[in-house]
């Protein structure tokens, strides 16, 4: 039971902290919709489940100590930020709210943007390996430890989920779209920033 309570705890922290996730969630759901923003929080946990993986079958411990790998695998993440970063500060407004503009993004890009965010960040790979390897037992079961791999992704997927909820609500969203071209610039920025310093760190 201390060991479960230690995961969840960990895990809604290091969820609720605001990171990249949270900037393409915005992104998606301001942009494209509710529909758009809950497939990105999809796409997150996917992510998150990847790294699980790697973490059970000791992927990321490799990861972890071969410093080559690591500064590679956190260049290509801190690429791919600083690219959907460009792509959010130079979108032009909306004319129109979410029902026009769904065409502009097809269900497998909204996926996509999400599940390529968690998966290229070598931080959540990093915190699922000292998570498995600190707060969990050596002799905790193969199936236990899998089993806390998805709450740790559930975890993601309801609370991105409920950003895209929130940040549609009709009211909020309307006025959110109305000052659309700064807070695409702020999210921009933001992104940009987080790949940026991934990639100097």
């Amino acid at each position: 039971m201390n060991e479960l309570l230690t995961v969840a705890v960990l895990t809604l922290l290091a969820v609720i902290s605001p990171g990249a996730d949270f900037a393409v969630i915005t992104r998606n759901s301001l942009q494209y919709g509710r529909g758009h923003g809950v497939l990105g929080a999809c796409g997150i946990a996917l992510g998150v489940q990847f790294h699980v993986l790697c973490a059970l079958l000791g992927l990321s411990l490799l990861l972890s100590r071969t410093p080559w790998l690591l500064a590679g695998f956190k260049l290509l993440g801190a690429g791919y930020l600083l690219y959907i970063g460009y792509r959010t500060f130079i979108q032009p407004p909306l004319a129109a709210g979410p029902a026009t503009a769904h065409g502009r993004q097809s269900a497998w890009q909204a996926l996509r943007a999400g599940l390529l965010c968690n998966a290229l960040n070598p931080k959540t790979s990093l915190f699922v390996l000292s998570l498995f390897s600190q707060a969990v037992n050596a002799d905790t079961p193969p199936a236990l430890r899998f089993a806390y791999g998805l709450f740790i992704s559930t975890a993601h997927l309801a609370w991105f989920a409920l950003v895209a909820v929130l940040f549609t609500q009709p009211r909020l969203h309307a006025g959110m779209l109305r000052w659309q071209r700064g807070l695409n610039r702020f999210i921009g920025c933001a992104l940009i920033g987080l790949g940026a310093a991934l990639a100097l760190r």
